[in-house]
C-alpha cells in the first residue's frame, strides 16, 4: 500500500530527482511549493511537478507571513549571526516547514521530505522544525539515505538520472555557484565561491547594483515604527503602510543604491566553515533604522540586556531552533523590551551606505536640556565629584595591590 508524503519542492534538479526517487520507494508524492519571494514562474514549477508524477501540487503564497512573522521580529530582536549575517535563508526555513506540515495534515500524508544536503544547515533547520511541530510524521531526507547516496554521487549523476527518467529540469552540468532567493535576501555559495580568495563576479548579483553603479544622488526616506515593528515608509514620493508593500519597496530602494552586500566565511551548525555572499537590501535598511531608534527610546539597561541575548537569538535562528522552548522564552522577553519603541527615523541611501539623518519618538528618553553642554537642565555638576570618587575606590585599591606586587 502506497503512503502519502509531502515534499518541499523547488522544481530544481535535486527535488525533481527526489520526487521520482520517492515514487520508486512507493510513495504518493504531494509537491509543496512555498512562495517566499523568490522570482519564479510558479505555474511552470507546478506543471513540471505534475509532469514528474506528483499526485498533487500545493503552491502557497507565504510572502506576507514571511515579512510579519519572521523578518520583522528578527530585525526587532537584532538578530545578526556572527555580527554580520541577517539570516535570510535561516528565517525562511521554519516558515516553509510550518506550512509543509499544514499541507501534510490537510492531505492526510504520513511523511514529509526535503532536498537539503547532508553537509548544510538546511537539513537541520527543516528537521528540527518538523520535530517541533509534528513529531508523529515520518521524515525522509534522501541526501542522508544510503541507497540514494550510492546512486547519486553528485550533480552529474542527478543529470543522468533526470535524462533517463525524462524529467524536465532547468539545470546544466556547469554551474559556477548555487543560489537561494527570498524576500529577505539572495545568497550565493559553493562552486567557484568555495575559494575564499575568489572575488564574486559582478554579474552574479540579483537584488543590488554595485555601489559604483548606484545613483550619484542620495535618496532620503523616512521609516515609522510602533513597538519596534515597521508601520510606515515615506520614500519621498509615496507612503507605504502595508507591511509587505513596505518591505518590497525597501528592497527596491536598497537594491538601486547598492545597499546590503556582504561576503563572509561563517560557521555552519554542523562544524564546517562556509563562504557565503549575501544581498539583503531592505533588511539592512531596517536594521540600521531600528538600532538608531532604540538609542533614543530604549532604556540603557534593557538595551544592554537585550543585546546580551541577541547573539543567542541569532544562533537559534541560524541553527534551526525557531520552534523551541528557549526561542519562546527569548521572544517573550524581547516583546517586552520592544514596547514603546515608537517613532520615525530619517535616513539617506547612497552608494551602498545607510546614513541616519535624524530620529524622533513619543517615547523618547532623550532630554535635550539635560544633555546640553550650555544648559544646566536640573543637573548639578558638583554631584559628579562624589560619583567619580566612589567609582575610583576600587581602582585605587587595585593600584595599591599592583605596586605591592611590583616590589617583590
Amino acid at each position: 500500500m502506497s503512503k502519502k508524503i509531502v515534499l518541499a519542492y523547488s522544481g530544481g534538479l535535486d527535488t525533481a530527482c527526489i520526487l521520482r526517487f520517492l515514487q520508486e520507494r512507493g510513495y504518493e508524492v504531494v509537491a509543496f511549493v512555498a512562495d517566499v519571494g523568490q522570482r519564479e514562474d510558479f505555474a511552470a514549477v507546478a506543471q513540471r511537478a505534475r509532469a514528474q508524477g506528483a499526485v498533487d501540487v500545493q503552491v502557497r503564497d507565504l510572502k506576507r507571513e514571511f515579512v510579519t512573522d519572521f523578518i520583522f521580529p528578527a530585525i526587532a530582536g537584532n538578530a545578526v549571526y556572527e555580527n554580520r549575517y541577517l539570516l535570510g535563508t535561516a528565517l525562511a526555513r521554519p516558515l516553509i516547514a510550518r506550512d509543509q506540515i499544514a499541507v501534510a495534515r490537510a492531505t492526510g500524508a504520513t511523511a514529509v521530505a526535503h532536498g537539503a544536503t547532508g553537509k548544510g544547515n538546511d537539513q537541520v533547520r527543516f528537521e528540527l522544525a518538523y520535530a517541533g511541530l509534528a513529531a508523529n510524521l515520518e521524515i525522509v531526507a534522501p541526501w542522508k539515505d544510503p541507497e540514494f547516496l550510492a546512486r547519486f554521487k553528485g550533480r552529474r549523476d542527478l543529470l543522468a538520472y533526470a535524462a533517463e527518467q525524462g524529467l524536465e529540469v532547468e539545470a546544466t552540468a556547469a554551474k559556477p555557484y548555487s543560489t537561494d532567493e527570498n524576500l529577505m535576501h539572495c545568497s550565493f555559495e559553493a562552486g567557484m565561491l568555495e575559494d575564499p580568495m575568489q572575488a564574486p563576479p559582478g554579474d552574479m548579483f540579483r537584488l543590488t547594483r554595485s555601489p559604483l553603479d548606484a545613483p550619484a544622488e542620495p535618496r532620503e526616506i523616512e521609516l515609522s515604527f510602533r513597538d519596534a515593528i515597521p508601520v510606515g515608509l515615506d520614500d519621498g514620493e509615496k507612503r507605504y503602510d502595508d507591511p509587505l508593500e513596505l518591505f518590497v519597496r525597501l528592497n527596491e530602494l536598497g537594491g538601486r543604491h547598492g545597499v546590503g552586500r556582504i561576503d563572509i566565511v561563517e560557521n555552519r551548525f554542523i562544524g564546517i566553515k562556509s563562504r557565503g555572499v549575501y544581498e539583503t537590501p531592505g533588511g539592512t535598511i531596517l536594521h540600521h533604522a531600528l538600532r538608531d531608534l532604540e538609542g533614543i527610546a530604549m532604556d540603557r539597561e534593557v538595551l544592554r540586556l537585550r543585546d546580551s541575548l541577541s547573539p543567542k537569538f541569532a544562533e537559534l535562528i541560524y541553527n534551526g531552533f525557531w520552534f523551541s522552548p528557549e526561542m519562546d522564552f527569548i521572544r517573550a522577553a524581547f516583546a517586552r523590551s520592544e514596547e514603546l519603541i515608537d517613532g520615525e527615523v530619517r535616513l539617506e541611501l547612497y552608494k551602498g551606505g545607510v546614513t541616519i539623518l535624524g530620529r524622533r519618538s513619543p517615547s523618547s528618553l532623550y532630554d535635550q536640556a539635560l544633555a546640553s553642554m550650555d544648559v544646566e537642565g536640573g543637573y548639578d555638576a558638583v554631584d559628579a565629584r562624589g560619583f567619580i570618587r566612589v567609582n575610583a575606590l576600587r581602582l585605587k585599591a587595585h593600584r595599591v595591590i599592583v605596586k605591592a606586587g611590583d616590589s617583590h
